[in-house]
């Protein structure tokens, strides 16, 4: 039997317990609703929230998850280095990671793209069609050729990350815009996925298809068997050496 993936979903937990409107959508936190659904398919999960000791991510936890899950909005800032490196060391020794939304602008996010990571956003509500455009990756599995979301957050082009290693979904919205809201990356041993929705004011994280998305995403970042990597000098070469 496959062994269980242990996953870490972490949230600022600040919308839903300012916001009453929020809090309806959302009342066990943007974080339960994941989590729920994770639970229920097969995945032994854990939540954790910025306001915790150690936002929730100590040592320990990090070290017993293979795939964090992050979403942050209004407190990147708030978020302590030292918190950020301790997960981009897991990052690059295998632990997955799936950024959502407004974790683009995440201090982890930004230091594993190297870049601003900025973009175009308009909050309208507007309709968002979400079409896959790497057919039979295993993120996409399930989904079918697209699907729609009533109404949600803009994000639009250019959006300023690397190039994907795999750009898995595309997005258009009702005003016009277009954006890539899937894209896969490896850093180190570590695989990372970025999707965009998630606008806390709409029920997206209720929405089938985007869970599954997200599970999917979550089997496909999880560490895989590998043999140990050593770095640095090597004594004794592999071969005998001849002169």
């Amino acid at each position: 039997m496959a062994t269980q993936t242990r996953v870490t979903v972490w949230n600022e937990f600040r919308h839903e317990r300012q916001d009453p409107e929020i809090a309806a959508v959302y009342p066990q936190g943007i974080h339960g609703a994941i989590a729920g659904y994770l639970r229920g398919h097969g995945c032994i999960v854990h939540t954790a929230t910025l306001d915790e000791p150690s936002h929730g991510l100590t040592e320990h936890i990090l070290n017993n998850t293979d795939v964090l899950v992050w979403w942050g909005h209004m407190a990147h800032g708030e978020v302590s280095d030292e918190i950020v490196a301790q997960v981009h060391d897991r990052v690059l020794k295998g632990m997955g990671l799936i950024v959502l939304h407004s974790g683009h602008f995440s201090k982890i996010f930004k230091r594993l793209m190297g870049t601003t990571c900025d973009l175009k956003w308009r909050e309208a509500g507007e309709r968002e069609r979400i079409w896959v455009v790497a057919a039979g990756h295993p993120i996409a599995d399930g989904i079918g050729e697209y699907f729609e979301i009533p109404h949600e957050e803009m994000y639009g082009e250019y959006f300023d990350i690397p190039e994907p290693e795999t750009l898995v979904f595309v997005s258009w919205f009702q005003g016009g815009e277009v954006f890539r809201s899937g894209c896969c990356y490896r850093r180190g041993q570590g695989r990372i996925f970025y999707f965009r929705p998630g606008h806390e004011s709409f029920p997206t994280y209720h929405q089938p298809e985007v869970l599954r998305v997200i599970s999917n995403a979550v089997r496909w970042a999880r560490p895989v068997e590998r043999p140990i990597t050593t770095f640095g000098h090597r004594p004794e070469p592999i071969e005998a050496l001849t002169k």
